[in-house]
C-alpha cells in the first residue's frame, strides 16, 4: 500500500511534469519528419519565404506604430493612398502591402470586360490572374492580388534556386545547391526586394523571367515559350527579353551560323516567336476594347506623360540636374550595370544582355518613369547571381549581407513611412 501511494504520488505528478515536453517533442519529430518528406528545394524556398514574410511584418507594424505619433505624416500627397489601404482592410500587417499602382491593378480586377476600357497603361496578366481567386477570397479583388504576388515569390524562389544551383555549379554535371540557396538569399537581400511581397507585379515578372531562363538552360524551348508568352503580358519590358533568351540558344550551340545549325535553331526555338506574341496579346485586347492597337501608347502618353526617349539623354540629364534624388536613383542603375559587368563571364552574356535592357527600357520611358527606377530595378536578377558568386567566401558573405540588410532595411521604412514617391 504504502508502495503504491509512492508510485501514485512519485509517479503521477511527474508523468503530468513530462507530458506537455514529451508532447512537444513527439510534435517536433512530428514536423521535422515532414519537413524530410518535402521535395527539395520546396522545404528550404517555404522556409525562407515564411522567415521573410514574418520579419518584414513585424518590421512594418512597428514602424508603422511608431510612425503615427510623428507630426505630418503622412505627407499630404499621401493621405489618399493611406486611406485607401485602410479601406483594403484594417490589419495593417497586410494594408502595408499596397501602395499606388496597387489600386489602379485593383480597379482592372473588378472593370467588366463587356464594358469597353479606358485605362490601357498596364498589361493584362497580374489583374487578370487575380479574377479566378477573388470569389475565393468573398470577392475580395484586392486580397487576390496580394495572394498572386506571393504564390509567384514562392515559385520565383524555387526557379531563383534551381538556376543558381545550375550557373554558379558550372553547369548540368556540377549544380550546387548551396550556390543556388545563396542566390535565394542575395535576390532577398536586393535593397528594394521587399516590394516582391506587395501587391505589385515585381514577383511575377522575375517569377516568369527566371522560369524563362531556368527552362531554357534545360533546353525545354516549349516551356520557355509558355514563360515568355505570360512574361510579355506581365510588364511591357517582357517581350524583349527574347533577345536575350535567343542568345542562350545560339550559346548552347557554340554561336555557330552554318546553314545545318540555323536549321536546328529553327527546330529547337521556334517557341521564342510566343514570347512577342505575348505582346501582340495585349495590343489585340486593345483593338477589340477601344478600335486602337496602340491605345496602350496613348493612355500613357496622356495619363502619365510617358514617350521613347534616349535612355543615355535621360540619365545624363538626371546625374547632372539639381533633383539629387533622381540622380541617386540613376547612380543606382549604373551601380546595378558596373556590379553585373564586373561580375562578368562569357557564358553568361544573356543574362548580361537581359540587364541592360530591364535597366534602360524605363530610363527610356522619360523622368515620370525613371522616378520607380528603384522599383524597376528589381527586375535585374543577376545582380543578386553576382553578388552569390562573389560571396563564396565567408567574410565577404557576411559584410554583403549585413549591408544589404540594413540598406533595405532603410528603404523599407521610407516605403512604411508613405515617403513612397522616391520608390515608386
Amino acid at each position: 500500500m504504502v508502495d503504491g501511494r509512492g508510485a501514485g504520488v512519485a509517479g503521477g505528478p511527474a508523468t503530468d511534469r513530462r507530458g506537455p515536453t514529451a508532447r512537444f517533442r513527439r510534435a517536433g519529430r512530428g514536423v521535422t519528419r515532414l519537413a524530410a518528406r518535402v521535395p527539395a528545394p520546396w522545404g528550404f524556398v517555404l522556409a525562407v519565404f515564411v522567415g521573410s514574410k514574418v520579419v518584414l511584418s513585424l518590421v512594418g507594424v512597428l514602424a508603422l506604430s511608431a510612425w503615427d505619433d510623428v507630426p505630418g505624416a503622412p505627407p499630404a500627397d499621401e493621405t489618399m493612398m493611406l486611406a485607401q489601404q485602410h479601406a483594403v482592410t484594417p490589419y495593417r500587417w497586410i494594408s502595408l502591402w499596397f501602395a499606388w499602382d496597387s489600386f489602379l491593378y485593383d480597379h482592372l480586377v473588378q472593370l467588366p470586360l463587356d464594358q469597353p476600357w479606358r485605362d490601357f497603361g498596364f498589361p493584362l496578366l497580374y489583374p487578370f490572374l487575380a479574377r479566378p481567386v477573388a470569389p475565393l477570397l468573398g470577392g475580395h479583388t484586392a486580397w487576390a492580388l496580394l495572394v498572386i504576388s506571393n504564390v509567384a515569390l514562392i515559385l520565383q524562389l524555387y526557379y531563383a534556386h534551381q538556376l543558381g544551383a545550375r550557373l554558379l555549379g558550372g553547369g548540368a554535371a556540377g549544380d550546387d545547391p548551396a550556390a543556388g540557396r545563396r542566390f535565394v538569399r542575395y535576390l532577398l537581400l536586393l535593397p528594394t526586394a521587399f516590394l516582391f511581397q506587395a501587391a505589385l507585379t515585381e514577383s511575377l515578372f522575375v517569377c516568369l523571367a527566371l522560369a524563362a531562363f531556368w527552362y531554357a538552360e534545360c533546353r525545354r524551348w516549349l516551356l520557355v515559350g509558355i514563360a515568355g508568352y505570360f512574361l510579355a503580358l506581365s510588364r511591357s519590358v517582357g517581350f524583349l527579353v527574347v533577345v536575350p533568351l535567343a542568345l542562350v540558344l545560339l550559346r548552347q550551340h557554340g554561336y555557330r551560323l552554318d546553314p545545318r545549325t540555323l536549321l536546328r535553331y529553327l527546330r529547337q526555338g521556334w517557341p521564342l516567336l510566343l514570347v512577342p506574341a505575348g505582346w501582340l496579346t495585349f495590343m489585340a485586347f486593345c483593338r477589340w476594347q477601344s478600335g486602337d492597337w496602340y491605345a496602350y501608347k496613348h493612355a500613357q502618353e496622356k495619363g502619365w506623360g510617358i514617350s521613347v526617349q534616349n535612355p543615355f539623354a535621360v540619365a545624363y540629364r538626371a546625374l547632372t540636374g539639381e533633383n539629387s534624388a533622381d540622380a541617386l536613383r540613376v547612380w543606382c542603375a549604373v551601380a546595378v550595370l558596373a556590379v553585373v559587368l564586373a561580375g562578368f563571364r562569357r557564358a553568361e552574356l544573356p543574362y548580361l544582355v537581359y540587364t541592360v535592357i530591364v535597366v534602360l527600357v524605363p530610363l527610356s520611358m522619360g523622368p515620370p518613369v525613371h522616378k520607380s527606377l528603384l522599383r524597376y530595378l528589381l527586375a535585374a536578377f543577376p545582380v543578386a547571381l553576382v553578388l552569390a558568386r562573389w560571396a563564396r567566401r565567408v567574410t565577404l558573405d557576411t559584410w554583403l549581407t549585413a549591408a544589404l540588410a540594413v540598406l533595405q532595411g532603410a528603404l523599407f521604412v521610407i516605403w512604411l513611412t508613405y515617403w513612397t514617391h522616391f520608390i515608386i
